[in-house]
């Protein structure tokens, strides 16, 4: 009886130290795949180990020629929904009027006015660039 213990004893510890050791290798490698793959850093933020990145493709700011001829020339150079056309400084004029000058059409092209979305589609455009653009389309 005594060496049917010693038979079965020997494999069940051996059988127990593989599963231990089979388990300690299962967890590091989950842990290896589900580990991150990298780091989240916000503009404006210090990052450690991450070199700083250029802002958005296309350096410097857009000529007003650049804004109108890829966001604004669709609604204002055909009068669409009610749009100002460009170059008509009349109807450019009694709207500068109406909103306190140039400033207030570059309020109303901030925030959007009617049927155009805040800053006419163009959310990357600096408000001088929107200015600029009014400037060129109304002659004023």
């Amino acid at each position: 009886m005594n060496l049917i213990k010693k038979m079965l004893v020997a494999p069940a510890a051996v059988l127990a130290l593989w599963a231990v050791s089979a388990q300690a290798a299962t967890n590091e490698e989950i842990a290896e795949r589900i580990k991150p793959v990298g780091e989240v850093c916000i503009q404006g933020e210090e990052c450690k180990g991450v070199a700083a990145v250029a802002v958005a493709a296309g350096g410097g700011a857009k000529s007003p020629e650049q804004v109108i001829n890829t966001h604004c020339a669709a609604c204002h150079n055909t009068g669409l929904l009610g749009a100002p056309k460009a170059g008509d400084s009349a109807a450019w004029k009694a709207r500068a009027d109406a909103k306190g000058g140039l400033d207030g059409i570059l309020q109303s092209a901030i925030s959007g006015i009617n049927a155009m979305p805040p800053k006419g589609t163009c959310a990357t455009c600096s408000d001088d660039e929107l200015l600029g653009a009014i400037k060129q389309m109304s002659g004023l």
